[in-house]
């Protein structure tokens, strides 16, 4: 069995019902916040053969721009589409020509070190979760509760997308 990929599709404009209708008589669609972004699962062995068969499945049905990927490939790299702005942009080749390098790599660090601020944040909030747990319940019974938490979550298929 292949895994699952979820890939973003962005339209060069809103689809008509029709158009809808049609893709999705092929591709299971769910919407994304307006009607120029769609989400599709799609099985395959990487992210690169999910866009790729999609790409293919969907063909004139739909007014695509952009396929991208929401999981990390079989490298552990995700597809980030950023679009900044005129003046973000300016600022960003202006910070990048005072330190000798590229947008793109200042760009690239920038976006790491906020991905690492987030994942230093929900860390903290879970340890304040954890004290607050710990302070009206034994170790033990912490433990014993996560354990069967997780157990239980191995043993669950998780539902796919609509």
């Amino acid at each position: 069995m292949t895994p699952h990929h979820a890939v973003e599709i962005t339209l060069t404009r809103p689809a008509t019902p029709g158009e809808l209708r049609g893709a999705s008589g092929g591709v299971l669609l769910a919407a994304n916040g307006d009607r120029t972004r769609l989400m599709a699962l799609h099985s395959a062995r990487h992210p690169g053969g999910a866009l790729h068969a999609l790409r293919r499945r969907l063909g004139t049905r739909l007014p695509i721009d952009v396929l991208s990927t929401h999981y990390p490939d079989r490298h552990g790299q995700v597809v980030l589409n950023i679009a900044l702005s005129h003046a973000a942009d300016q600022a960003l080749r202006q910070d990048a020509a005072a330190v000798g390098q590229r947008p793109q790599e200042v760009l690239r660090q920038r976006v790491s070190a906020g991905v690492a601020r987030g994942q230093q944040e929900r860390v903290r909030r879970l340890e304040e979760r954890l004290e607050s747990l710990l302070a009206r319940h034994t170790p033990e019974e912490v433990l014993a509760c996560a354990a069967g938490l997780l157990h239980g979550r191995q043993h669950r298929r998780v539902p796919t997308a609509p």
